[in-house]
C-alpha cells in the first residue's frame, strides 16, 4: 500500500468544499428539485424510469447505488402517488418492470423543463471559451472518479487538429516526459520545434495528424509527415516518417496507441509511400511495443546525451512494397 501523500488531508478539504459549493449552486439543499414538490431522488427516480425501457429495481440500485431498502420506499411512494406502473415482464415472470404512468409524464416533462432552462441560464453567464473549459473540467472528474474505463464503453474520436491543437501537443509531451522519464525542458523545445515545422510545411495531399479525443478532452495524437534530410530539410522521395505519437494516461488499456500507428500506415499506403520511418528512444518500451507488434523494424542505435540524460536512440522502419 502506498504512503498518504502529506498533501491528502488539504486535497479533501478542497473537494469538500467544492462538493458544498456545487451544490448550493444547482439548488440541491432546496426542499423541492426544480420547484417542485418531489425530492431530487424521486426525480432522479421518474427520469431514470422514463429514459429506460424495461428498468428493474434492482437495475435502478445498481445505476444510482442506492440502497434497496430505501429505493423500495420511494419507488412505493411514487406508486401510491400514480406515477410509476409496474408489470410481469412476458419473457420471465420473475422480473418486474417499471414504467412511468401518463401521470408520471405529465409530471416529468415540466421538471425536464426546467432543469433544462436554469442550465442553460448557468451556462449563459458564461463565454464560449469558459463553456468550453468547465466542459473539458467536467469529462476530467468523470473519468477520474468514474468506474475504471472498459475499451469496448469508451469510445474516443479521431479527427483532424483543430485551433489549439499544436499547443496541446507540445505542452503534453513536455508535461509527460518530464513527468514520467524526468527529461527536461530541451525535449519540449524539440516538440515545439517539430510541430511548428509540421504547421509550416504542411501539404494535406501527403501528410496528415491525427487527435484522438474522448468526451471533450484530447487524450492521444500523432503526425504522419514526409521523411526529410536532417541537414537540408529536403524530401526524401517514397518516404513517410512518424513523429509524436502520445496516448494520455487516462487513455492507456484502450488501444490507442496502436490504432493511431495503425492510421499512419493506412495513409502511408494510400498516398504511395513506399515505407514508413521513425525515430524514438530505447527506454520508451511501451512505444517500441506498439512499433513492434505494427511490423516496424529496428534497423539502427545509436548512444547520445539529450534532455538532460544518457540515452539511446533508436531508427525503425516500416517496408510498405
Amino acid at each position: 500500500m502506498s504512503t498518504p501523500s502529506p498533501a491528502l488531508p488539504a486535497r479533501v478539504d478542497a473537494l469538500r468544499a467544492f462538493n458544498r459549493f456545487y451544490t448550493r449552486r444547482i439548488g440541491v439543499l432546496h426542499e423541492g428539485w426544480a420547484q417542485s414538490t418531489y425530492s431530487l431522488t424521486e426525480t432522479r427516480l421518474l427520469w431514470e424510469i422514463g429514459h429506460a425501457e424495461n428498468t428493474t429495481a434492482s437495475s435502478l440500485a445498481r445505476t444510482l447505488d442506492l440502497d434497496a431498502g430505501y429505493l423500495s420506499r420511494l419507488l412505493r411512494g411514487l406508486r401510491e402517488r400514480g406515477l410509476v406502473r409496474s408489470e410481469r415482464s412476458e419473457d420471465d415472470a420473475r422480473h418486474v418492470h417499471l414504467r412511468l404512468s401518463a401521470a408520471g409524464r405529465r409530471v416529468l416533462a415540466p421538471l425536464e423543463s426546467r432543469t433544462r432552462d436554469e442550465t442553460g441560464a448557468l451556462l449563459g453567464t458564461l463565454g464560449e471559451a469558459e463553456q468550453q473549459r468547465l466542459l473539458q473540467a467536467l469529462g476530467t472528474i468523470t473519468q477520474l472518479l468514474g468506474e475504471p474505463p472498459r475499451a469496448a464503453a469508451t469510445p474516443y474520436l479521431l479527427r483532424p487538429p483543430h485551433a489549439g491543437d499544436i499547443g496541446w501537443v507540445i505542452a503534453r509531451h513536455g508535461a509527460l516526459y518530464a513527468q514520467e522519464y524526468g527529461w527536461d525542458a530541451t525535449f519540449e523545445a524539440l516538440a515545439a520545434r517539430i510541430a511548428a515545422d509540421f504547421v509550416e510545411r504542411f501539404d494535406a495531399t501527403r501528410e496528415a495528424c491525427w487527435i484522438a479525443e474522448r468526451d471533450g478532452s484530447n487524450i492521444g495524437c500523432v503526425f504522419l509527415v514526409q521523411a526529410r534530410v536532417e541537414a537540408s530539410g529536403a524530401v526524401r522521395p517514397g518516404i513517410a516518417q512518424l513523429r509524436m505519437l502520445l496516448v494520455e494516461p487516462s487513455a492507456r488499456g484502450l488501444g490507442l496507441g496502436k490504432r493511431l500507428v495503425a492510421e499512419c500506415e493506412r495513409f502511408a499506403r494510400e498516398k504511395g509511400y513506399e515505407r514508413i520511418v521513425l525515430w524514438t528512444n530505447a527506454n520508451l518500451a511501451a512505444a517500441r511495443g506498439i512499433y513492434g507488434q505494427a511490423g516496424y523494424v529496428l534497423t539502427g542505435s545509436e548512444p547520445h546525451h539529450s534532455f538532460g540524460h544518457d540515452l539511446v536512440g533508436e531508427t525503425w522502419e516500416l517496408a510498405l512494397r
